[in-house]
């Protein structure tokens, strides 16, 4: 489902150039829940945002099937986005001024369709049935992020990617968020990829690897 081939990437801070990825090789198979774990700025968020379509690597390639996705058009890449990833960002990122519903519905919007009826039940799906009118301010951090989770889910997806998705809830809602997330991927049959500091959630998954060095080991 996802392959990494010898991918590479880094930064330039100032004149220096910084390696982050120094020639990452992983599989993926569809249907696993996989883990990428590791230290405070060993390069988890880069290769999973490199792995997810949204980072170009310098050097490799990124499978997403059988398709070399940076060797694709912008447009094609932006479809394929759309229609098989979903995505869930620690901070969130849902809309202000947009509600519950309607912050689900983008990615529909975005690919063309409206898909009301598929928000309102993604959004029952994490339990905030009665809450789809309410703006992103009127909602703690655990239904914001079950939003979030909604949202990466309304296109049923066959990927999913998850960046420290429990890392600004505290303990109790980050088991909550991480049970539904759990439950609703797998209901789904989902590719799941979760980046996370916090090890203990890291046995949830079939599989966990660590960024090392530039490089990934399978725990």
């Amino acid at each position: 489902m996802i392959r990494a081939k010898q991918v590479h990437r880094s930064y330039h801070l100032g004149k220096k150039e910084i390696e982050v990825l120094k020639g990452i090789d992983l599989e993926i198979n569809a249907g696993e829940k996989v883990f990428l774990c590791g230290p405070s700025g060993a390069g988890k968020t880069t290769l999973m945002y490199t792995l997810a379509g949204l980072e170009s690597p310098k050097k490799g390639q990124v499978y997403i099937g059988d398709v070399d996705f940076y060797n694709m058009s912008s447009s094609h890449q932006a479809r394929l986005r759309n229609e098989k990833i979903g995505y869930i960002f620690q901070n969130y990122f849902l809309l202000p001024e947009l509600t519950a519903l309607e912050n689900v519905m983008v990615p529909g919007l975005i690919g063309g369709a409206s898909h009301r009826e598929q928000a309102e039940e993604a959004l029952a799906r994490v339990g905030l049935a009665k809450r789809v009118d309410h703006l992103p301010a009127e909602l703690s951090g655990g239904e914001q992020q079950r939003v979030a989770i909604a949202r990466a889910l309304v296109n049923s997806p066959s990927i999913i990617f998850a960046d420290e998705p429990t890392g600004n809830l505290d303990s109790a809602n980050g088991d909550e968020v991480m049970k539904i997330l759990m439950e609703v991927v797998e209901e789904q049959n989902a590719t799941l990829v979760v980046v996370t500091h916090d090890s203990s959630l890291s046995g949830l998954g079939d599989r966990v690897f660590t960024i090392k060095d530039g490089k990934v080991a399978t725990d």
